[in-house]
């Protein structure tokens, strides 16, 4: 949990800005690397991402955002010795709390990026459309359609409480929003549902495997978790919500 901070995001505003200027040796190896990871998962796709810029503590006390539109090969400049810009992601996860206590984690599938490892219900941030903004009401749509395609639970955005900023690996952002508590089985039965449609389909979820976790213990238990699953657990056990 060391790697990972809570960050003080009362009120939370995002504001687009531009992709910092990139050299073309900087280009070039992170098509390099971008090809080269591809072909060691040709499952990667190379679509619109949002990178997070830059966070700054406003005077208002407001957290500041700052974010570009780019797409996933940009993560790739992270594996470029000495790049100018080293490229973050904003990224959205829904804390689903069960009836009798705990929160319902997933484990990523062979077809992801990130196979194998633990989270909650979530993904990356993506650029709106034209004409609409990236802001904290679009983060929390994004976050109740990740649930929904994720384990198929579905839950009314307005319904959701932002509830806590993350910063942890590569600088990475997380906004998590908490959703309304489900039954247990009722939230497991959705998913298998969905796992079954999706087979059927040919496709694969996301989550191959869900589970409930009442500590940080259970999430230490469960083995490859993604870096910020233990503090937020923790505090959410805890009862210390940090607001956005």
């Amino acid at each position: 949990m060391s790697n990972v901070e809570f960050l003080d995001a009362r009120t939370l505003r995002l504001e687009q800005t531009a992709v910092p200027p990139l050299s073309p040796e900087e280009l070039a190896a992170m098509d390099r690397f971008w090809d080269e990871a591809v072909a060691r998962q040709p499952a990667l796709f190379d679509g619109p991402a949002v990178a997070c810029v830059g966070v700054e503590t406003q005077a208002d006390g407001a957290l500041l955002l700052s974010w570009a539109a780019a797409t996933y090969r940009y993560r790739a400049l992270r594996r470029v010795e000495g790049c100018s810009w080293f490229p973050a992601s904003i990224f959205v996860t829904v804390l689903q709390p069960v009836e009798d206590g705990g929160l319902i984690v997933g484990r990523s599938s062979d077809l992801t990026a990130s196979a194998g490892r633990w989270g909650l219900p979530g993904g990356s941030a993506e650029p709106p459309a034209d004409g609409e903004r990236l802001d904290v009401a679009a983060l929390r749509r994004h976050a109740a359609r990740e649930l929904l395609e994720e384990i198929g639970v579905g839950c009314d955005p307005e319904d959701m409480t932002a509830w806590g900023v993350t910063r942890g690996e590569h600088g990475n952002v997380g906004v998590h929003f908490l959703a309304p508590k489900v039954p247990a089985a009722l939230a497991l039965k959705h998913h298998e549902a969905l796992a079954h449609e999706e087979r059927v389909r040919g496709v694969g979820p996301e989550l191959d495997r869900l589970a409930v976790v009442r500590s940080v213990q259970d999430v230490s238990d469960l083995g490859h978790a993604a870096d910020f699953l233990p503090l937020v657990v923790s505090r959410y056990v805890g009862g210390e919500p940090t607001g956005a």
